[in-house]
């Protein structure tokens, strides 16, 4: 006698078909997932996991059902829809609470659509908070950072050096950086109060930008950033992974 796939089992097998179909989906519209976590703002980790079917690496199924709507979206398909023939499982049902099942199932299909949408919702909802206080908690980390007064000279990072003796030793008419990536990272330079670049360079990418008053770089990985100021030797911005901003001023302080 042949027994029924467990939940679990069965959320597997379909989280595997639905991963197959988004990286198919993002490779035909040549899609990074470093691109696509900035359109949806789910952390790397999370996108791989799906396209690979690794349940293990996933929260709860009904934040799954939401990470898998905003995947397709993100690509123009039909997220609800896909997302919905992902199972989320019905929970241990105990006899004192028999009763309060009975009367669910007893709910017109109307009901039990609107109540679904609304756990959607909800649980949507719910994991978009989380990513943004996370965002959030990160940009905190770095205002911090950027508000102490940095004196150790020898370490090779620009996180830790005080940026006004570089000013005061580089300074001319203009200042001059080049960046090389050590990884592939997401970078925005801005020269003269005016953006000239924002997105992801690959690893190996070098480039470089001037301005006649101050250039501010920023990236999301300062370790796999490499910047020299005025042709000096290049070093790392910060740690990997970390969110680091810097700005060279082409005036020396007074």
């Amino acid at each position: 006698m042949q027994t029924k796939p467990s939940i679990e089992e069965q959320q597997k097998e379909l989280l595997a078909k639905i991963g197959t179909q988004l990286q198919s989906w993002r490779q035909e519209q040549a899609v990074s997932l470093d691109e696509l976590v900035l359109l949806t703002r789910i952390p790397r980790r999370l996108l791989q996991a799906i396209e690979e079917g690794n349940l293990a690496d996933l929260p709860e199924p009904i934040y799954i059902q939401g990470l898998i709507r905003q995947f397709a979206d993100a690509l123009g398909m039909k997220g609800a829809e896909l997302a919905s023939s992902f199972p989320l499982g019905a929970p241990t049902v105990s006899g004192e609470n028999k009763l309060k099942v009975k009367n669910i199932a007893q709910l017109r299909p109307l009901h039990l659509y609107l109540l679904y949408i609304f756990l959607i919702f909800c649980s949507v909802n719910g994991l978009s908070q989380l990513l943004n206080r996370s965002a959030l908690q990160a940009n905190n980390s770095q205002s911090e950072l950027n508000s102490q007064q940095l004196s150790n000279n020898n370490n090779e990072s620009f996180a830790d050096r005080d940026l006004s003796d570089v000013t005061s030793k580089t300074a001319e008419k203009a200042v001059q950086i080049g960046v090389t990536l050590k990884a592939s990272s997401w970078i925005r330079v801005i020269a003269d109060g005016q953006t000239q670049f924002e997105g992801v360079l690959p690893e190996g990418t070098h480039r470089t930008w001037k301005a006649q008053e101050q250039l501010t770089v920023k990236t999301d990985n300062a370790g796999g950033v490499l910047m020299s100021v005025n042709q000096q030797k290049a070093r790392e911005m910060g740690k990997p992974g970390q969110v680091e901003e810097v700005k060279i001023a082409a005036k020396p302080q007074s």
